[in-house]
């Protein structure tokens, strides 16, 4: 199974990247643990990601992966220096496992460096070559990542086979004995499986020596390199993943190799896409295999603990039940006891020495045939006797009744330690209980594939929603947002709305030639009126006007000045009166995929009864989006609930004006 990039996928996805990414803008970074996600954005289209796992792989990715709560210090680094910068490059280093992206920020250009050999590595370099930060800081005999000192690539494993010749190929004899396979691997930057693939092609055996080659067949050997990555080069590639003949998927490549001929193919558009899809089952079959040992673990503690408190509570049990009948027996044989004692002081106040007093009882007692003499401690005070098979130790210095009950309370005592022990034993089974209950509801988590993220139309960068009649609205969100909106994407049939207050973004209905009705244009001007600062201030309506866009301008009056966002309104307006701030929240659940929605009341309302309507109000927006997410769950389906709860906070933060509200009603 593929664990981790070849040289030769590195140089196809560089090739794709660099159409894909470059010019792309770093809107934030995400780490857990040696796994990176790059949220990227490039002008006029929805954001995508990145996805780059040290010593392993990297490539576009559209699933959704966990992000941590708290960002780690390197990720934290990585946002301080690269977010908002704009990637310039992507750079495969002498075709080794190895890239390096160029990033244009605020201090200059930025180097991020993924090692995707041995132990892996992200290194972040300085426009000066000095290294910022890295993933793992290490001292090595050719170089060393540490901070402040200059950056070095890592001595190469082999030549770069773009950069050889057909004369330079000639070397490769001086490995005298060395089979050609290995010889390959050992002289270019490829591994077996393309050395293997460069050798079948040119029906070379593969454990023929270097020095017995002939120049016919290291033409061969240097025609068919060359064809290969020519193949890459051109961007004439195949990229499939490889499923064996019990359908587990064991390798992605972005050509096709002779080794695989036979295996079933599935074939994708581009690599970033094959490796993305192949690391997604992987990725869930890592965890579940990593969730099932931890819990195997967990499970095998408790069952430990469980057992050893079992054994503690018989243990007890016997020694409860033994100290009471011992009590019993000493009352039941009270008066021989008694007589007993009561001799042994007698004969100690005659004087007599233990040897004597010891053979006295030993004498006496062999005619009382219920008591048997065993041993007399006489520093301790203690005689050791038999009676109905229980050993039973009597202290001289206690009466026969202070013996028996001090073997009472010996029993009382360990009949209050065996209740909490009873108690501890309970908690343990029930968290045996629990986990098991928990590894069902984790295998059910690790069986799910990822999610994929959804694609997100263009108009989600604005404030949006589909009216009653189904036509697309659309609103700034800032002054930048405003800008594009009536430059870019106001048409000459479209409806232009703004609230009566200054500073209100501004809004489209965007018609397509196609007329609405009053209700549509009502909606248009609620969503004018709620996302305006209106609503910070806590008004509960506000008047909105409409005109058409040839009634739009950025041209000022003369000596005046309008700031970005700002446009001139020529001509009469058409106003509506007291226009109602409220939104609506509420989830669209498409293929069991909850999508979040919002707007006005009644056009929201006719695509979903999943909402929330709030109001303006002095609560965050996160506390309320929280509370927002939780009635939503509340109201949907049981097949969905799961997912709503898996819901980021941003998307229905999105939603909410002004970052601050109030809920009205739910349901």
């Amino acid at each position: 199974m593929k664990k981790e990039s070849t040289s030769f996928d590195i140089a196809v996805l560089v090739l794709e990247l660099n159409h894909m990414i470059n010019g792309a803008y770093i809107d934030n970074i995400y780490q857990t643990n040696h796994t990176f996600i790059f949220k990227l954005r490039k002008p006029d289209n929805p954001p995508f990601h990145f996805l780059m796992e040290s010593g392993k792989r990297f490539h576009l990715t559209s699933y959704t992966y966990e992000k941590p709560q708290r960002p780690p210090t390197f990720c934290m680094a990585l946002r301080k220096y690269l977010r908002n910068g704009k990637i310039t490059e992507i750079l495969q280093h002498e075709f080794e496992r190895l890239i390096a992206i160029k990033v244009s920020a605020k201090g200059g250009i930025f180097q991020l460096i993924c090692e995707l050999f041995g132990q892996g590595n992200i290194i972040l370099v300085d426009p000066e070559n000095k290294i910022l930060h890295a993933l793992a800081y290490r001292k090595m005999r050719d170089r060393s990542i540490l901070r402040s000192e200059p950056f070095q690539y890592p001595p190469s494993s082999g030549k770069n086979p773009y950069k050889i010749n057909r004369q330079n190929f000639d070397e490769i004899k001086r490995l005298n004995q060395i089979e050609i396979v290995k010889a390959l691997t050992k002289y270019l930057s490829i591994g077996g499986l393309y050395a293997e693939e460069i050798l079948h092609r040119a029906q070379i055996n593969k454990d023929t020596s270097c020095e017995s080659l002939k120049k016919q067949q290291l033409d061969k050997i240097f025609t068919q390199l060359k064809e290969i990555l020519s193949q890459i080069q051109n961007e004439n590639v195949d990229p499939h993943i490889i499923i064996d003949e019990k359908d587990k998927w064991i390798d992605a490549i972005p050509l096709t190799l002779n080794k695989y001929l036979g295996f079933r193919q599935k074939s994708y558009k581009t690599m970033n896409e094959t490796l993305d899809e192949y690391y997604a089952k992987i990725t869930m079959k890592r965890r579940a295999a990593e969730a099932s040992k931890e819990g195997e673990q967990k499970l095998a503690k408790l069952e430990r603990i469980s057992q050893n408190q079992q054994k503690t509570i018989e243990d007890m049990k016997q020694r409860i039940e033994k100290n009471r009948k011992i009590g019993d027996t000493i009352y039941s044989h009270f008066g021989e006891l008694q007589s007993l004692l009561q001799r042994i002081v007698d004969q100690r106040k005659l004087g007599k020495s233990w040897e004597d007093v010891k053979s006295t009882v030993e004498e006496e007692l062999k005619h009382t045939p219920t008591i048997y003499f065993h041993s007399m401690d006489p520093k301790r005070l203690l005689i050791d006797i038999s009676i109905e098979q229980l050993m039973i130790s009597i202290n001289l210095r206690h009466s026969t009744q202070e013996n028996a009950a001090k073997y009472y309370a010996v029993a009382k005592k360990s009949k209050r330690k065996l209740e909490g022990a009873e108690k501890a034993l309970k908690t343990t089974q029930l968290k045996i209980v629990q986990l098991k209950q928990q590894f069902i509801k984790q295998d059910e988590k690790t069986q799910r594939r990822l999610s994929k993220q959804r694609r997100r139309e263009w108009y989600e960068k604005f404030r949006w929603f589909h009216s009653s009649e189904g036509f697309l609205v659309i609103g700034g969100r800032d002054a930048t947002t405003n800008e594009i909106l009536i430059k870019k994407h106001m048409e000459s049939h479209d409806i232009v709305f703004h609230a009566n207050v200054h500073g209100a973004p501004f809004a489209l209905i965007k018609t397509e030639g196609r007329k609405p009705t009053e209700q549509t244009i009502r909606e248009a001007a609620q969503l004018a009126a709620s996302y305006s600062r209106a609503w910070r201030e806590m008004l509960g309506a506000v008047d909105v006007y409409w005109v058409s866009p040839e009634q739009v301008s950025k041209s000022p009056p003369s000596g005046q000045y309008i700031r970005k966002g700002s446009f001139v309104i020529q001509g009469s307006k058409n106003y509506i009166r007291q226009v109602p701030l409220q939104v609506v929240v509420g989830i669209k659940a498409e293929k069991e995929c909850p999508i979040v929605i919002g707007g006005p009341p009644e056009a929201t309302m006719k695509q979903t009864n999943i909402v929330v309507k709030i109001i303006p109000g002095n609560q965050t927006s996160s506390k309320l989006a929280k509370q927002i997410k939780n009635l939503l769950a509340k109201q949907s389906p049981p097949n969905i609930q799961r997912k709503i709860h898996e819901i980021p906070l941003e998307e229905i933060q999105r939603f909410i004006p002004s970052g601050k509200g109030t809920i009205k009603s739910s349901g």
